[in-house]
């Protein structure tokens, strides 16, 4: 059946059926249709007569009447052979007279030839004309060829009369020809095997490809394929990801999730924050020519590509290190002595004057935004995923949105940031070890002169100086087009449509950062690893229940992993802290953190005395720290992690402990680690001095 034409929509070349006739429209003047029936026979009617029979059809349209012509690809066209393109091209001149009387190239006002002209003659003549003249012309040509190729221009433009064989696409990604598909399922299976294997040579996925199909199909079953097409199958099915390629970069392609890849939308600062920790590329020196190669944990603002914080810590960042990475997010960046002016929050682009009026501690910071993270996106460390940091995000209400487990899109722009630490700021500095052991010099560790509180300094100083008031690819404004903003840039105009509530942390709310547990308080205080902590203002509590309901007997004791010389306990009355320093701080008179004592305790084991014996411990820890001698066999190097987490700038300030009453404080040369203000990073120094 055809479809009835609504009425003015008759064309020339249409086949309509009225009065129980088939005719052709052959020609059109005004309302005026001259019409030619399957006998031959002309004849002229009006339009409203046909259209208004109650049998009318329209059958088959025309040309004229057809659907509009789709464009051609016109980047496809212009990759073609000169010769493909050119035989196109000469076939769409031929199709275009048959079908509109003219060539393409004809003048305007010029009449068409008596044998290709619509007016008087079909369709079916005009081809058959135009096939007799190309085949005297030389181009032996069918009618039913000719017809072929006006039907596939009409369908698909210029580019459907280019040879098949010039626009035949390319192999889809992954077909494998006429190799057997067992071989190509058990290669696929060799294949998936070598994500986590060392990158090996070609001639073993043939082996493991053999040894998969005697499995499956037996011994000789399956015909294997020479080495050649072998090697073919194998670039074909990998491709992008060579199995005989660096084992790094097959492993992260192995990771990557199929995409499209949701990109993460931030509208204001601190809506989503990512963060996570990796090795720094540059040896420092942590102590006594102890090198080795710190860890950097770093949080970055997603709307504005700001790095809220960095911290440098020994290798194994703890729990308490991502809590004091909070700490540092919500305070100000003060300017260190040394520093330019123009690194100050009132000589950058920042709105520095309205953010003092809203906080004071703004006066004389550095040109870094201080942003409060809403949503934290980590990964499933146990630096992440710990009771620590899990309690300090809850203390200062920020939610936590783990990663899904190993997939790094998820958190792409702070491993991205990482890399860009590596390029703009590792590779300048002196001990540079390169991004893997392919790319690194002979002897890095002899080129690091930088100790961690240095290379602290001189991290943080870049983040301001360097990365942020750099333009940053990913930081765009629809009201500045073609502008590439900064993360400061970025910053203020959030800011001012968003506005800035400070949040301010005091030294109650640092030591509710702090790891946790739960403790005993007996006649000779508290005992934790083997140490006891007292204090007069634990009598109270001695051998009292704490009224927790699932801990009658024990209260809750924060430490400092990097600082166990003092601890806090909660009172449960008051919600007030007890600070309690170790019974045996006389004799050690230097703070330590608990991986010190865990190598004092193994020294004693290993000289054979009581690992258990407190005092005894002490005595180990105390030479030590003092280095009266030598230091044993690693001893140099947990020696210098101490010094390097004790030392590290990033604790608010904390009350002092209280002296006992009936005690005065021991003259001694050697003096105690200053504790560090909070909202000041680096050590206190005489006016005047280096920082370090």
């Amino acid at each position: 059946m055809g479809e009835i034409a609504p009425r003015g929509v008759l064309r020339v070349e249409d086949r309509v059926r009225f009065d129980g006739r088939t005719v052709q429209v052959v020609g059109l003047e005004g309302m005026v249709l001259r019409l030619v029936g399957e006998d031959g026979e002309a004849s002229v009617m009006a339009a409203g007569h046909v259209m208004a029979a109650v049998d009318f059809e329209l059958l088959d349209r025309g040309w004229e009447n057809s659907p509009t012509p789709v464009l051609p690809p016109l980047a496809l066209l212009d990759a073609l052979p000169e010769a493909a393109s050119g035989q196109a091209r000469f076939w769409e001149r031929h199709v275009l007279e048959v079908i509109t009387g003219l060539p393409p190239d004809t003048e305007e006002g010029t009449p068409p030839q008596p044998e290709y002209d619509p007016a008087w003659r079909t369709l079916t003549e005009r081809e058959a004309a135009k096939v007799a003249e190309l085949t005297a012309a030389g181009h032996r040509t069918s009618r039913r060829t000719f017809i072929r190729m006006r039907q596939r221009y009409e369908a698909e433009g210029l580019w459907g009369l280019v040879d098949g064989r010039s626009r035949k696409p390319p192999a889809e990604v992954g077909s494998t020809g006429r190799v057997d598909n067992r071989v190509v399922e058990a290669l696929t299976t060799a294949l998936a095997g070598q994500h986590d294997l060392s990158s090996g040579y070609r001639k073993r996925l043939m082996v493991q490809t053999e040894q998969i199909l005697a499995a499956r199909h037996g011994e000789g079953t399956v015909e294997m394929p020479t080495l050649s097409t072998f090697y073919r199958l194998v670039n074909r099915l990998t491709k992008g990801n060579d199995p005989s390629g660096t084992a790094t970069a097959r492993r992260q392609r192995a990771l990557r999730p199929t995409g499209p890849f949701t990109p993460s939308l931030a509208a204001r600062p601190g809506e989503i924050v990512q963060i996570d920790s990796t090795r720094l590329d540059i040896m420092a020196v942590l102590d006594d020519g102890v090198v080795a190669r710190p860890e950097l944990t770093i949080a970055v603002d997603v709307a504005t590509r700001t790095i809220c914080a960095a911290l440098l810590r020994p290798a194994g960042t703890k729990g308490v290190d991502a809590a004091v990475l909070l700490a540092r997010m919500l305070v100000p960046e003060p300017m260190r002595p040394g520093w330019s002016r123009t690194l100050s929050m009132a000589s950058s682009v920042l709105p520095h004057e309205r953010l003092v009026a809203v906080d004071a501690r703004l006066e004389q910071a550095a040109a870094k935004p201080i942003i409060i993270p809403d949503t934290i996106v980590i990964d499933h460390g146990k630096v992440f995923v710990s009771g620590t940091f899990s309690s300090a995000c809850s203390l200062l209400g920020i939610s936590l949105q783990p990663a899904r487990p190993r997939t790094p899109t998820d958190k792409a722009i702070v491993e991205r940031t990482f890399a860009s630490i590596n390029s703009l700021f590792c590779q300048y500095v002196a001990g540079y070890t390169g991004s893997d052991v392919t790319r690194r010099g002979v002897d890095p560790a002899a080129e690091a002169v930088w100790t961690l509180p240095q290379l602290q300094d001189l991290l943080d100083e870049w983040i301001v100086a360097g990365w942020q008031p750099r333009p940053h690819e990913g930081l765009h404004n629809p009201y500045l087009p073609g502008r590439t903003l900064s993360p400061n840039e970025s910053y203020a105009i959030a800011v001012a449509r968003t506005g800035y509530l400070p949040l301010a942390l005091s030294g109650t709310d640092y030591i509710e950062l702090l790891p946790s547990v739960w403790r005993a308080v007996n006649d000779y205080g508290i005992k934790i690893d083997y140490r006891i902590y007292d204090c007069p203002e634990l009598n109270p509590l001695r051998r009292q229940p704490s009224g927790a309901k699932t801990r009658q007997d024990l209260w809750e004791v924060h430490h400092d992993p990097y600082d166990v010389s003092r601890i806090w306990v909660r009172r449960s009355d008051t919600r007030q802290w007890i600070e309690a320093p170790w019974t045996h701080m006389p004799m050690v008179r230097a703070p330590f953190a608990d991986f010190t004592w865990r190598h004092a305790r193994q020294l004693l084991a290993d000289q054979g005395g009581d690992s258990t014996s407190e005092t005894a411990i002490a005595q180990v820890l105390a030479s030590l720290l003092r280095r009266s001698g030598a230091p044993p066999t690693g001893s140099a190097h947990v020696l210098a992690r101490t010094r390097a987490g004790v030392e590290a700038p990033t604790r608010p300030a904390l009350p002092p402990p209280p002296a006992p009453a009936d005690e005065t404080e021991p003259e001694d040369d050697e003096t105690e680690m200053p504790v560090i203000p909070f909202g000041v990073f680096n050590p206190a120094e005489e006016e005047g001095q280096p920082l370090w």
